[in-house]
């Protein structure tokens, strides 16, 4: 793919990431890659979102599923796998002769051909960090063997921390496995001083004393504490988990840790870098990497998942972030092949377009709405508007229905979404449901507003929402120097222990 001159240094991608990779990326293009992949865990992951408090909702929604089951595109991943040849067709011939045709091997068979294109685009200096669970790390860590070459792998990282609540295994599970690979052992980028941190204080009282360095009987004079702090370990302890009620806590399933990737991406690249997340989730890869001064590429398969992440970027950074959304609808004939091919994904996007939160996708449970949006008058004064997604036929009872809907729910304004041009009947109806008078004016009770409206950047009428609390709000980024700040005492990379 050639590159596009005019185009922003940032990209957030929806859609496949196989295909975004090999659709979009050039060779030897990024130079680092983070990934947290689903990690096959039989689990179903629900994003969740604010109260009109700005709580955490009991209501949510579901994000992803982590179930893999073999079928016929498994299959055709294996098979294609398998006839490209190489030290990667062994492996999932082992595998496959190992596992059979399993749930394990479906997952393996997702995995193999994105880590390919991963090792494509990382330049020679690149690496790449791949987080997992022990759930597949031993088959994964074979399969970055057979794709990156074994002599590559440079370490296994473990991220160990503490947990709440009795465990139901004989062991409670209280790590991640974090490998980390380089495109090239011998001419990888990594850099400490970023990340080191204090010395512990028993070795800052020894190195109060002059120590010497007596080895093979060849004495290398006196010992000395790096003045930038301890070489980083392989086992990551001082990073906790995000807290449920914590303000960085998004309520997006599977949400890392801000610091976790700052160490990462301070350690394994360099300012203006091009950073890689193929499986962006919420955006902790991106908002890292922006905070640091790198550029960055995010994929994720859901618009669920890209509107979260338009928020945060808003939240964190006052809205100063330049970035391209791509793989988005941009035209009608767009919106109605997402529509046709995804319901709920085209829903999702619409919903994105003015800003609402999606609401819950249970059997009944919806009341005739899609998406909300709260907004403040004031002190204590938290007001609502509901939306109705169309894809379809627009009908006039869905008109009449949202109305009731409207008054039953004590809502302010309501909003249908269409892809459809309304009737004249059906705008008579939305007229006859009157005015909602707040601060800033008149807005119409009852609206209709089309995509094709909403494409062409004719928004809703609503009050402006200073202080949304539709989505979880990201905390500002704090500002962050190029250089680490010194320490009086902290390692070095060959401290004799």
């Amino acid at each position: 793919m050639a590159e596009n001159p005019l185009r922003p240094p940032n990209q957030l991608y929806y859609g496949d990431n196989l295909e975004v990779l090999r659709r979009h990326l050039d060779d030897a293009s990024v130079d680092l890659v983070y990934l947290d992949p689903p990690f096959n865990s039989n689990a179903s992951y629900n994003v969740l979102f604010a109260e009109r408090d700005g709580t955490q909702a009991a209501s949510q929604i579901k994000a992803f599923e982590d179930t893999w089951k073999w079928d016929e595109s498994a299959a055709r991943a294996c098979v294609e796998m398998i006839e490209a040849g190489g030290k990667v067709s062994e492996a999932m011939q082992a595998f496959r002769a190992f596992l059979g045709d399993s749930d394990m091997m479906a997952y393996l068979a997702m995995m193999a051909p994105r880590l390919v294109e991963l090792q494509r685009v990382l330049k020679p200096t690149g690496s790449l960090y791949l987080h997992c669970d022990p759930t597949a790390s031993h088959y994964l860590k074979m399969l970055l063997d057979s794709v990156f070459g074994a002599g590559n792998f440079l370490n296994e990282v473990i991220w160990y921390y503490r947990g709440a609540g009795t465990p139901r295994m004989e062991r409670a599970r209280r790590h991640d496995v974090i490998f980390w690979y380089a495109k090239q052992e011998s001419a990888h980028y990594f850099n400490p001083d970023p990340i080191r941190r204090p010395y512990a204080d028993a070795t800052v009282e020894r190195f109060s004393h002059d120590i010497g360095n007596i080895r093979d009987g060849k004495d290398f004079g006196p010992q000395q504490l790096n003045p930038l702090g301890k070489h980083p370990d392989d086992v990551i302890t001082h990073i906790q988990p995000i807290a449920p009620s914590a303000k960085a806590r998004l309520g997006y399933p599977t949400q890392k840790p801000e610091e976790l990737l700052e160490d990462i991406i301070g350690s394994s690249s360099r300012e203006h870098d091009v950073v890689l997340d193929p499986f962006c989730g919420c955006g902790t890869t991106i908002a890292a990497a922006q905070k640091l001064g790198r550029q960055w590429i995010g994929i994720d398969v859901t618009n669920l998942a890209i509107t979260l992440i338009r928020s945060r970027l808003t939240d964190a950074f006052a809205g100063t972030v330049e970035y391209e959304v791509i793989g988005e609808p941009v035209s009608l004939p767009d919106a109605e092949a997402l529509a046709a091919s995804d319901p709920y994904q085209f829903q999702w996007w619409a919903l994105g377009l003015v800003g609402a939160r999606p609401v819950e996708q249970k059997k009944g449970a919806d009341k005739g709405i899609d998406g909300r949006i709260y907004f403040h008058e004031g002190p204590g004064q938290t007001k609502q508007i509901i939306f109705s997604v169309k894809a379809g036929k627009l009908h006039a009872p869905y008109v009449r229905d949202l109305r009731g809907v409207l008054d039953r729910e004590q809502a302010e304004i309501s909003v249908l979404i269409s892809l459809e041009d309304p009737t004249g009947p059906m705008k008579t109806e939305a007229a006859s449901a009157g005015f909602y008078t707040s601060p800033w004016g008149k807005h119409a009770r009852l609206q209709i507003v089309t995509i094709e409206d909403l494409l062409a950047g004719r928004g809703i009428d609503r009050p402006p929402i200073q202080a949304s609390v539709t989505f979880k709000r990201a905390p500002k980024a704090k500002a962050q120097g190029a250089e680490p700040q010194p320490l009086d005492f902290m390692p070095d990379s060959d401290e004799p222990f």
